[in-house]
């Protein structure tokens, strides 16, 4: 495994957060809290992906008769726009 420098910055929160995993002893310096808790981070949308993509696959293997009408465009779109929203605001 190749290590690959680099400075970043951290709102006070984020920097708080990773200051208190090293101090409970999750970590044992701030690189490896970062490191660790990023690849948390990547594991979980793996899973996410991979579940989504296994319900895509199940649903397009449905006979066209068992199919659900979706209804209006607007309601199918609602929730990724209120959480692609959500991720904004957090930015």
């Amino acid at each position: 495994m190749s290590v690959q420098k680099q400075s970043v910055s951290f709102t006070d929160t984020a920097y708080t957060f990773a200051r208190e995993l090293v101090e409970a002893g999750e970590y044992p310096n701030m690189s490896a809290a970062v490191s660790g808790e990023l690849a948390k981070a990547k594991a979980e949308r793996d899973r996410e992906r991979s579940l989504l993509e296994a319900e895509l696959e199940r649903r397009l293997s449905l006979p066209l008769d068992q199919w659900e009408p979706v209804g209006d465009a607007a309601d199918v779109t609602k929730g990724a726009r209120s959480h692609l929203a959500a991720m904004a605001k957090k930015t």
